[in-house]
């Protein structure tokens, strides 16, 4: 299950309905699918796109999106830091960023237009959709593995837009994971570089 951080404000929000409450003035939408059973761990491509079929036609039909596609990154593929590095600068696309997590975790930052950054740190289960237009970068977790559905109104569309920002370096691709913090902890009382 996701956690979203907004380090500025030294919040942790843990449970779904409080991180869509959050999200939703931004226009980013969050769901959870169920994974369990789904799709093996050595499953195609094409298996996991219709495992997820039903889920995926429906967003599919809600958001307009006319295709979907499965990428599958991990720690040893050739030249995974030069392609990171395209995605861990503040930029924006002219079309959503639609991702269902079917394996690995991953962390959105988000820049809004008035309040903090926050991150939403995403794991198997968590779909999000990061609406175009909206300030943000991506970061692997430290394992470097994730696998997601992505959906496209049209691949052209999502090529990233830099906006010279340098805010990104100010903040740290720091993923905790379901179980790294206790229920109740402040971020600040678990980690000093959240400490004001």
């Amino acid at each position: 299950m996701a956690l979203l951080r907004i380090p500025a404000e030294d919040r942790l929000l843990r449970g779904p309905e409080e991180i869509r409450d959050y999200l939703a003035p931004f226009g980013i939408f969050y769901e959870r699918w169920a994974v369990e059973g789904r799709a093996g761990a050595n499953a195609t491509s094409e298996e996991i796109l219709a495992a997820y079929a039903p889920e995926v036609d429906a967003l599919k039909q809600r958001g307009g999106y006319i295709t979907a596609d499965v990428i599958d990154v991990t720690a040893d593929i050739p030249g995974l830091q030069a392609m990171l590095d395209k995605f861990n600068k503040e930029h924006t696309h002219a079309e959503d960023e639609v991702r269902f997590i079917v394996r690995g975790r991953g962390i959105f930052h988000v820049h809004p237009p008035a309040g903090p950054v926050f991150a939403i740190e995403v794991e198997a289960g968590d779909l999000i959709n990061v609406p175009a237009g909206t300030k943000h970068w991506f970061d692997l977790c430290a394992d470097r593995d994730i696998r997601a559905i992505r959906l496209f109104r049209e691949k052209a569309g999502w090529t990233p837009v830099y906006t010279g920002d340098g805010i990104a370096a100010g903040f740290q691709p720091l993923c905790f994971g379901p179980n790294y913090l206790p229920p109740g902890a402040t971020v600040a009382a678990t980690h000093p570089a959240f400490a004001a």
